[in-house]
């Protein structure tokens, strides 16, 4: 084992007598998918046609667990933090970069340890067994996802890839056949009734000030959900292993929806219909479920679908992960888990890590808004078209069509010398003489007037006259 107290005496090399402990998948075709700015790669996939017609797919996560033992000063740092942190122009890592980038990171070429899941699976998707193991890989490609989608779309330029390799006929054939399975497994889970809430994700081009100078979106492709069903299906299957055995656990659970917001929402699509921009609706939605979080006692996930969820896949990032790994290690071992003393700190840990997460996601908003306000600053008093996201007694929330901003139309300025009545029941705003109405998913056009980046705040007033406006 390594000294619990410095990372700096780990050696950079798997020592010959931890192979020895551990499953030695290093034969097999592996690889990470990851965007093309990644530093640290934490899961790979492996893949072999067997001579029956089925594959054996292995899903490796970096065996952080190894090198960060409980208690610690690495270990207890990570759990104060709980999470790392993705703000718009740098990251606040969980683990010391020595870790992230280096001891745990599944690079190519270089043998890694893991906690992995392999499975046994039909051209169909069945899965008809699987291994939870300790491993050793050696990843043999660091892939980007686009140039995942590119073989996937047939595309012949993506030689050399990011790993300085080629993409040889066994990588294309791995890649095309797990993106079939993914896309089977994606199936079923919509078939079992998951929520298929997928929205786009906000970019930033940044100066080299840290200025952002444009706002981009980058929809997920094929590359996206083959890594995502696959971990997916890592997660669900590790809390079914444990959850099944009755051993204390760390699980993601998701309780079902607040019934009468779900209600509001239906009656409100009812009444509008195709009105409603996709993304008002996504919104609407996503504030109407319950949040996800960690804890022992397990209710399921509703947002999945899945009776058993869990958090394996990204211990680099999220010390649950790290939870998770030890509790699975100590099973492989066959270590008994059962103490009420250790339940009651793992439930401690638990709501620990979920009030970290929620920090950390509001401050990646934050950071967000902070520099769609900074790009807007530069475009006071341009126009833009934009949808009513959000209906209040003392205005409406625009959200830009192009760069999602958000702002506000103060009440006082939707139509100049009338009254505005607020119908918070049917989410709109009505002019009391003019009869004027502004409703939740409206279109409108706008002009920006003022951004204070400090308070990340943007006010817009509509660009067209008010009178000439339909009621």
């Amino acid at each position: 084992m390594k000294n619990a107290n410095s990372i700096k005496q780990s050696p950079a090399f798997v020592p010959e007598s931890e192979i020895l402990r551990r499953r030695d998948v290093r034969d097999l075709l592996t690889f990470t998918i990851d965007p093309a700015d990644a530093k640290d790669f934490d899961d790979a996939l492996s893949y072999t046609k067997q001579e029956d017609g089925t594959f054996l797919i292995g899903v490796h996560i970096a065996d952080v667990s190894h090198y960060v033992l409980p208690g610690d000063k690495i270990d207890n740092d990570a759990y104060e933090r709980g999470t790392s942190i993705y703000y718009v122009d740098h990251v606040d890592p969980m683990l010391p970069e020595k870790l992230c980038n280096n001891l745990c990171s599944l690079r190519p070429n270089e043998d890694k340890l893991c906690m992995s899941v392999i499975f046994t699976i039909g051209p169909d998707a069945t899965i008809y067994k699987y291994k939870v193991c300790r491993t050793v890989i050696r990843s043999d490609f660091r892939l980007t996802y686009d140039e995942v989608q590119a073989i996937l779309d047939h595309v012949a330029d993506v030689k050399p890839l990011s790993s300085h390799s080629q993409a040889t006929p066994k990588l294309v054939e791995a890649l095309t056949t797990i993106n079939n399975l993914a896309k089977k497994l994606r199936t079923q889970r919509m078939a079992a009734g998951a929520l298929d809430i997928e929205q786009e994700e906000v970019r930033f081009r940044l100066d080299e000030h840290s200025h952002p100078i444009d706002i981009y979106f980058v929809q997920p492709t094929d590359a996206n959900h083959l890594i995502e069903e696959f971990m997916l299906l890592a997660n669900r299957t590790i809390a079914t292993e444990m959850g099944r055995r009755g051993h204390p656990f760390v699980y993601r659970i998701h309780d079902k929806p607040d019934s009468e917001k779900l209600e509001k929402l239906s009656q409100f699509r009812r009444n509008l219909g195709d009105r409603i921009p996709s993304q008002v609706i996504e919104m609407l939605t996503i504030r109407a479920m319950a949040k996800a979080v960690y804890s022992t006692k397990n209710i399921g996930h509703y947002g999945l679908a899945f009776d058993y969820y869990t958090h394996f896949t990204s211990p680099i990032r999220r010390y649950p992960d790290l939870m998770v790994h030890r509790l699975v290690a100590r099973h492989i071992l066959g270590e008994r888990l059962r103490n009420n003393a250790e339940q009651h700190d793992l439930e401690e840990a638990c709501q620990h890590c979920s009030e970290m997460e929620q920090n950390a996601q509001q401050l990646e908003r934050d950071s967000v808004k902070e520099m769609q306000t900074l790009w807007i600053s530069d475009h006071l008093n341009e126009e833009f078209d934009g949808a009513v996201t959000s209906v209040t007694d003392f205005g409406l929330f625009v959200q830009l069509e192009n760069n999602r901003c958000e702002g506000l139309i103060h009440i006082n300025t939707l139509v100049p010398g009338d009254y505005m009545l607020f119908d918070e029941k049917n989410f709109r705003l009505i002019a009391e003489r003019s009869g004027r109405t502004f409703t939740l998913g409206d279109k409108l056009r706008v002009k920006v007037v003022r951004a204070d980046v400090d308070k990340h705040q943007i006010d817009f007033v509509l660009a067209e006259p008010a009178a000439t406006s339909p009621k």
